[in-house]
């Protein structure tokens, strides 16, 4: 068979049923081999960075390698934050690269170019992903396609590159029985069994013990384990902007969201808890605070890890397990422990909500507040199985109020923080889970970004919902701008403006509507379900200087959040 054929049929024997790219003229081979291979579908985007955000929504949902292919040159380098989002988020992504005829390539001339669009994307890939591959022999496709797919899935899961040029692709390769290479590689822990026994006992004299769920939990595929855990030892859990679907919103156990815009009660409970179990995240700047010794004082840190780098990396003297998650939760029920955490410790959490509610936060502003608007979004959205958020403002005006039900996700561009991620997003994640409607939620910045989806939705009727946020300006920066700047506006209100989205809709022949007014939200929310089987676009007008608050003070503890109030923290 043809090496083009070869790489279809392992990508089919590998449980891969959907590819996103953009054709051009050195994936054409590879394009037209998947397309007569039958059983996986073709996306076909409108832009690469799009067909890359794609992929990496489906990667998040199933843990399968998401599949984005681009031509060489500026087809491959347009990949790159798409790339990158993988990689920061621990999403398991192949890219697949066509690139020039060897014939055609500079190899160590000092040159700059041989070929027509002949880029090392190699070179520029390899930093941010966990393994880079330009294919030089027909013979060599095999072992790296295979070896791509592995470190993809395995240990900390991550983005892989593939360069293969073109008359590569067309070239003779021997036959390999595939049917064996369809299972997925399962990193198996060496649990150390006094982790356990010392948490155990630290969990039994804590009066204050809390969970930071992080994104390793569904990366893992350990979402059900973990719930299952924490119905059993009723321990508090507040969540990373990437661990935000790991409990569903009305789950008792479930506190809030935490981080430099997070709920103030979750924050005020990552502070001031005296057991920290830190389940598959980072512990970065914005979940700690630039205060380490606060952020440290008066705890007992146990963190869990795949990736041993990110034990006491930044947080240092944590009790430390590097293992797959899903060996954790085994072994820690293996143990038959029961836990109820302290009455007072998850009633203090709940006084300081009550004090403070993430729809009061925002009390004098203009017009419609966004943080009650989520809310009445997510109620309205019981259709939806996936809900996706953009970068700015409106990725934490949904962080802060979306109220998930136990089957709806949660994805968003967290490490790499590309704006445009929403609406690529939602089309990789509705076509994933089997056309199923998906909620893009967008600010009119980002939104303008990968606006060009709008076809791809059309063209594939997706039923996909549209919310954009609209500040009329970039919000996230205008706030900086106002706290740093004294309110120079320069290329977020001055030199930058929107169109009528709803027009642009209209191009698209996709529905839509505009609210303007909070009497206005309730009609809105009919009109975008009124067929959920259709894709729709929602305008929210929010008044210019709309804030996300509460916000961390900059080399504050955590728990000292502006606009600061007079609850006790």
């Amino acid at each position: 068979m043809k090496a083009s054929e070869y790489i279809a049929g392992f990508l089919k024997n590998k449980g891969i049923n959907t590819v996103f790219e953009l054709q051009g003229g050195m994936i054409t081979r590879l394009i037209d081999a998947i397309h007569h291979e039958k059983g996986i579908k073709i996306v076909s985007m409108h832009h690469e960075q799009a067909a890359a955000m794609a992929a990496d929504a489906f990667g998040r949902i199933t843990n399968k390698p998401g599949i984005a292919l681009a031509t060489s040159g500026p087809g491959a380098t347009n990949l790159l934050t798409g790339i990158g989002n993988c990689y920061f988020d621990s999403v398991p992504a192949i890219f697949i690269t066509g690139q020039v005829n060897i014939n055609e390539q500079k190899g160590k001339l000092p040159t700059r170019q041989i070929g027509f669009q002949e880029t090392d994307i190699v070179k520029m890939a390899k930093p941010i992903t966990k393994g880079a591959f330009a294919i030089k022999k027909v013979k060599d496709i095999p072992s790296i396609f295979e070896e791509g797919f592995q470190l993809a899935t395995t240990g900390r899961p991550g983005p892989v590159l593939i360069d293969i040029p073109m008359n590569l692709q067309n070239e003779e390769i021997d036959i390999i029985d595939l049917t064996t290479s369809d299972t997925l590689s399962k990193t198996n822990s060496k649990i150390h069994q006094d982790f356990f026994r010392d948490f155990l006992i630290a969990l039994k004299n804590s009066k204050r013990p809390l969970i930071l769920a992080g994104r390793g939990i569904r990366a893992s595929g350990s979402v059900d384990l973990f719930r299952e855990f924490i119905n059993k030892y009723k321990i508090p859990v507040v969540t990373s902007l990437l661990g935000f679907d790991a409990l569903p919103y009305q789950h008792p156990g479930r506190v809030g969201f935490i981080g430099t815009y997070g709920n103030r009660w979750a924050n005020y409970g990552l502070g001031s808890c005296d057991l920290l179990l830190v389940l598959g995240s980072r512990l970065d700047l914005r979940q700690t605070g630039s205060d380490i010794q606060s952020f440290k004082n008066g705890k007992l840190i146990y963190h869990v890890d795949i990736d041993q780098s990110e034990l006491n990396n930044r947080i240092k003297d944590c009790i430390t397990l590097k293992a797959n998650l899903s060996d954790f939760f085994v072994e820690i029920e293996k143990l038959g422990s029961l836990y109820i955490s302290p009455v007072a410790w998850t009633k203090e959490i709940e006084d300081k909500k009550q004090a403070r509610l993430d729809t009061r936060e925002l009390e004098d502003i203009t017009g419609i507040n966004p943080n009650i608007f989520v809310h009445l979004l997510s109620k309205a959205s019981n259709k939806a199985r996936v809900f996706t958020a953009d970068v700015g403002n409106n990725q934490m005006w949904s962080s802060q109020s979306l109220e998930l039900s136990e089957k709806q996700l949660f994805l968003t561009s967290g490490g790499m923080g590309a704006m445009g991620y929403a609406l690529p997003a939602a089309i990789g994640a509705s076509i994933t889970m089997g056309i199923v409607p998906a909620v893009a939620i967008s600010g009119d910045g980002g939104f303008q970004i990968n606006i060009q989806e709008l076809q791809t939705i059309r063209r594939n009727n997706l039923p996909i919902k549209i919310v954009i946020l609209n500040n009329h300006c970039l919000g996230m920066i205008r706030q900086f701008q106002d706290s740093y700047f004294d309110s120079c506006y320069q290329s977020t209100v001055w030199g930058y403006d929107t169109p009528d989205f709803t027009k642009v809709a209209s191009a698209y022949d996709i529905e839509s509507f505009s609210i303007k007014l909070p009497e206005e939200i309730e009609s809105g929310l009919e009109k975008l379900w009124k067929n959920p089987s259709k894709p729709f676009l929602l305008e929210v007008s929010i008044d210019v200087h709309t804030n996300v608050f509460p916000k961390m003070m900059f080399g504050s503890p955590i728990t000292i959040m502006e606009p600061y109030t007079k609850i006790k923290h």
